[in-house]
């Protein structure tokens, strides 16, 4: 056994040893375990245990869990657990009825008004809860089996639904935005939040629009009956607590009330407060319940950032972003190429990893490239989110698309043509946001974040 370590290293860390030859051990362990199907915080974790003793400078199980230790330990990042349960509170606490009721309401009486209420329930419900998976399953219990039986087909439906639960990621409250901000540093957590509005907005309403252009019963079915369309003043009535709360979370931060990380525990106690004694759909008996459900949750997402830290610290000590860098800015000097290239990187990444630690690793690497030709990091936050939004909604990873699927109870297969125009309008609004920052910028710019 000592024989075959020493060998390792003799292979691996010669007297001059090549940074690529580390790096390529990274990604191919990472690679390797993700084809065998090894969670994706393992694969993260494994690879970078076997690059750091790779690289032999240093002791590897001491670094690997002091960096995945203190990886986590940020103040920004207490937000996470808070608003994991916040939204499994209000997943829990009958908001997804009075949201679809509202935007039924609101936009049910349309032709095809059902595309736009789905939507427009994602979008909020998605907000409010921060989480694209809450969204798609609580949403799409509902709506996909109203739809379908309205005449727009079952996996037209499922398309609908699953991409239009990511718009919510980037309207704020966003855990992913917190994260970002993390490994970014120095950015403004609020900036985001409100830097993400416009976008998910300008996305939902292309998503819309590409569902009335692809709506299978556009022009043979009347999408709602009057009759079925609740009164839009009772309707706000039971959904304006539920939304009240983005009131709470946003107001806070920006009158300097509380930050992101206290907001979260206020929303928390918010939710709470609606689901037991407003609604009065969930009992004091299933609290411990609910909170084993977000310390799951939370666990999950913690481990991944762990891990992601300790993998970035590698690929820092190694120079990598560095390289990558350089690499980037050696192809063109021209920073909209630069931008194509990066979100063509991004694409292909999302479609194999999840949106956390893709955001955990990535972002370090491109921040180098975009700072240089002065993008600001609030409008590359955003561009990277909506762009790993998209691959929420596609294979092999796709975690939305496949609780759709599993909620429609349909086939990935089946899935895929009505998904086309959905992915056409996302990319057009990916485009939009990465060509004119100002979508991005100007809110944050006109309250001074």
């Amino acid at each position: 056994m000592s024989l075959s370590i020493a060998a390792f290293r003799a292979w691996t860390i010669p007297n001059n040893r090549a940074m690529d030859t580390v790096a390529l051990i990274l990604l191919l362990s990472f690679v390797a375990l993700l084809l065998l199907d090894v969670p994706i915080a393992v694969c993260i974790g494994v690879a970078t245990v076997l690059t750091v003793f790779a690289i032999g400078d240093v002791p590897t199980g001491y670094v690997v869990a002091q960096r995945m230790s203190t990886g986590i330990a940020s103040f920004p990042l207490l937000a996470i657990p808070f608003f994991v349960l916040s939204g499994v509170l209000m997943g829990e606490g009958g908001m997804a009825r009075r949201l679809i009721d509202f935007a039924n309401g609101l936009v049910g009486k349309y032709r095809g008004g059902l595309c736009y209420v789905n939507t427009v329930t994602c979008m909020m419900f998605g907000a409010v809860s921060g989480s694209a998976s809450a969204a798609v399953s609580s949403i799409g219990g509902f709506m996909i089996p109203e739809m379908t039986r309205k005449g727009y087909g079952r996996e037209f439906s499922v398309a609908l639904t699953t991409t239009s639960a990511t718009t919510g990621l980037l309207i704020p409250p966003s855990n992913i935005m917190i994260v970002y901000a993390v490994v970014a540093s120095n950015v403004s957590v609020a900036g985001l939040f409100i830097g993400g509005v416009v976008p998910g907005l300008l996305i939902g309403g292309l998503i819309m629009f590409a569902a009335w252009l692809s709506n299978p019963a556009r022009t043979t079915v009347e999408s709602v009956n009057p009759d079925e369309v609740p009164k839009l003043g009772t309707a706000l009535i039971g959904a304006l607590p539920s939304m009240f709360l983005i009131l709470i979370v946003l107001g806070g931060i920006l009158g300097g009330v509380f930050s992101a990380t206290e907001a979260s525990a206020v929303s928390v106690a918010y939710a709470l407060v609606l689901g037991i004694f407003i609604y009065r759909e969930v009992k004091i008996g299933d609290v411990p319940r609910i909170l084993l459900k977000s310390v799951k949750t939370t666990s999950v997402v913690m481990f991944l950032v762990g891990a992601s830290q300790a993998m970035s610290w590698a690929l820092s000590f190694e120079q990598v972003p560095q390289t990558v860098s350089a690499a980037l800015l050696g192809i063109s000097e021209n920073p909209l190429v630069m931008l194509l290239i990066i979100n063509f990187l991004l694409l292909v990444v999302g479609t194999f990893m999840d949106m956390t630690p893709a955001v955990l690793i990535f972002a370090p690497i491109f921040l180098p490239v975009v700072k240089s030709f002065g993008m600001d990091p609030i409008h590359f936050g955003i561009l990277m989110i909506a762009n790993l939004c998209i691959g929420l909604c596609t294979p092999p990873v796709g975690t939305c698309l496949f609780i759709g699927c599993g909620v429609g109870g349909t086939t990935l297969a089946k899935v895929i043509k009505p998904l086309l125009p959905i992915f056409i309008a996302r990319f057009i609004g990916l485009l939009l946001i990465t060509n004119w920052p100002i979508l991005t910028l100007w809110l944050p710019r006109a309250l001074g974040l």
